[in-house]
């Protein structure tokens, strides 16, 4: 596969904590958003295509990867990815940019929007959600007592947790249960990327995820849905148990200039799944906005 020729980086956020960032192309700006407990190779397949007409922008989220450790443990929260993101622009010198969050990276990017709207040409949300996603997650109400006791456990005994936490991530028996439950669909995406991602999900701090987990939970994006008059591209999985097809739907009800794309067979991972239908509907709607700075 070809490689695109990259630049690394990392700059000092607000409190201190390195973010680190991969830039690659030449063009209009396009900022990649992962989701929680991800990694960047989640998006390889959108980073060679896009690279060849724009200017793709990739980091770890703060406490992720190449973000850590994080500074100030308290500042795991919705506020601080958006300043980190606003940051990352300012450090690279962007007043302008096309946004695409996948899970995670869609509330983030809402907060990113509702502190800075000058910020955005455009967004595009893949299995995206705008508030609280774990109540009936997987078609089940477990998930959020589930956290809340694993929470309590990990405060009791951290080095036993998170030294659980990299067994349970690290069995190979781990990505099969990730696609029962949604995650991947397992004909179609590449094993080895699932693979990166097991490892990748291994070297996070069980303590980062758990406080971003929470802000997860706790966060509303709600308001700032409404208040959106950038064009936004909503792609979702029609398989994907994690956040379900009704969390798209109500992103193309509230948001006023939006377009809706159903990817049949996708999972939580649409844009591992089926990378190429994926790249095609974002280039196509990207080039609308280019083109005419709406749909």
């Amino acid at each position: 596969m070809e490689t695109t020729p990259k630049t690394t980086g990392s700059f000092e956020s607000f409190d201190g904590t390195s973010i680190y960032y991969e830039v690659r192309g030449e063009g209009e700006p396009l900022v990649l958003v992962y989701g929680i407990a991800c990694i960047i190779n989640h998006w390889h397949h959108q980073v060679e295509y896009f690279t060849k007409k724009y200017k793709v922008i990739t980091f770890d989220l703060r406490g992720h990867q190449k973000s850590a450790p994080v500074r100030d443990m308290n500042e795991l929260t919705m506020d601080s990815l958006a300043k980190d993101v606003i940051g990352l622009m300012n450090h690279l010198g962007i007043d302008k940019a096309h946004f695409a969050g996948h899970s995670f990276g869609a509330p983030v990017i809402l907060k990113v929007y509702d502190q800075k709207p000058q910020l955005f040409l455009s967004m595009t949300f893949i299995n995206g959600f705008a508030r609280n996603p774990i109540k009936g997650m997987f078609g089940l109400d477990v998930i959020e007592p589930f956290f809340f006791f694993v929470k309590s456990q990990y405060l009791a005994q951290p080095t036993l947790w998170n030294t659980l936490w990299k067994l349970a991530v690290e069995n190979p028996m781990s990505v099969y249960v990730a696609a029962l439950a949604g995650g991947f669909n397992l004909r179609v995406s590449h094993f080895k990327d699932i693979e990166i991602y097991a490892r990748g999900v291994a070297r996070l701090n069980l303590d980062v995820f758990i406080r971003l987990f929470e802000a997860l939970m706790e966060y509303n994006g709600e308001p700032v849905l409404e208040k959106i008059n950038v064009p936004a591209l909503i792609i979702s999985g029609e398989k994907d148990m994690v956040t379900p097809i009704r969390f798209q739907y109500h992103f193309k009800e509230k948001i006023k200039h939006s377009e809706f794309v159903l990817v049949p067979y996708g999972s939580h991972c649409t844009q591992l799944d089926f990378p190429d239908y994926t790249n095609l509907k974002m280039e196509k709607f990207l080039r609308e906005v280019s083109r005419d700075g709406k749909l």
